[in-house]
């Protein structure tokens, strides 16, 4: 790890002050289980370091409107055991309890899951977000197993977030402030597929801080995921839904899914074969189908098509009350 200089700001004011232009000039720090180890590895290496956690009004849960506002240095742990976010946005609580390691939930936070690097072996290892050598993207012919099927580009890697895929699929916005002043950026916008080593995969500016999410109230809504394990590790993939009923039928829906691209993946088509519909497991197993379309596979990652169907499938019957 280089030498930093180490800033501990107790306002929002002074935080963004002491941001930078570039990366390397200075990076936040909340609950630091994804930095400190990027910075051990000289994958980042700002030359400060600003650590929000003393910011009081970057905490907190509280009502906004008719849903949620979710402060960003709020831990996973303060989410799981919320009871507003139980009852409203079970999808949520579902993502955090996936991350079984209670250090990790005790110490990481909302802003940090949505701000984290990929954890593409090829990146941790120094090639950059699009793990290029000598012009040419190490993935498609390398160890990709773990890798996208919905790729972009030379964008392989897939968006490591947890809270990802169910913040874009209830449509919430997050808060992104400077020292010039704030900016509000959809969930599905903040996350976005580079096309070059030195962009970022997230719509955060070097001299920005993410200091809140807001979620609107939704209807019924349930995230599923598939690890390899119980134990601490990342999805291989995930699916979050969000289901507005009119008696037992659809009338609005949307499905995303996660750890499958660079981004999380809006299945629109599959949201839109719902509508009108009642969810069984046969119309559930449709939707999974329908969402894995125009997927395409790396040499070592065909599974992730069965595993996403199957997601989505389980993610519907969970958000309807039907038991698989």
């Amino acid at each position: 790890m280089n030498n930093f200089s180490y800033v501990n700001a107790t306002s929002l004011k002074e935080a963004t002050a002491a941001l930078g232009s570039s990366w390397s000039d200075a990076v936040v720090l909340a609950g630091g289980t994804d930095l400190l180890g990027l910075m051990k590895d000289y994958v980042m290496s700002p030359a400060r370091v600003v650590n929000i956690k003393s910011i009081k009004e970057l905490g907190g849960i509280s009502k906004s409107g008719s849903g949620l506002r979710i402060g960003a240095t709020v831990t996973f742990d303060e989410l799981a055991s919320n009871p507003m976010v139980r009852q409203m946005f079970p999808s949520i609580t579902q993502a955090v309890h996936g991350v079984t390691s209670p250090q990790v939930r005790n110490m990481g936070t909302v802003g940090g899951d949505l701000c984290q690097r990929p954890r593409c072996w090829y990146f941790r290892l120094g090639h950059g977000v699009l793990a290029m050598q000598n012009g040419k993207s190490l993935v498609p012919d390398g160890e990709n197993k773990y890798h996208a099927i919905f790729s972009n580009g030379n964008a392989h890697f897939v968006s490591a977030s947890s809270l990802g895929p169910a913040l874009v699929a209830l449509g919430a916005k997050i808060k992104l402030v400077s020292a010039s002043g704030s900016r509000e950026v959809d969930a599905a916008k903040f996350f976005v597929a580079p096309q070059s080593n030195e962009a970022r995969e997230i719509a955060l500016l070097p001299n920005e801080i993410l200091t809140e999410i807001t979620i609107p109230a939704a209807g019924k809504n349930a995230t599923y995921e598939v690890r390899q394990k119980d134990a601490l590790d990342w999805p291989l993939a995930t699916a979050t839904v969000s289901l507005t009923m009119k008696g037992n039928t659809v009338s609005a829906a949307n499905i995303v899914l996660g750890h499958v691209g660079p981004t999380p993946f809006h299945a629109v088509a599959a949201a839109k074969a719902l509508i009108g519909k009642i969810i069984t497991a046969e119309t559930a197993m449709a939707a999974g189908t329908a969402a894995v379309q125009g997927a395409k596979p790396l040499s070592q990652n065909a599974y992730k098509i069965q595993l996403a169907r199957v997601a989505v499938k389980r993610a519907l019957l969970e958000a309807a009350g039907i038991k698989a």
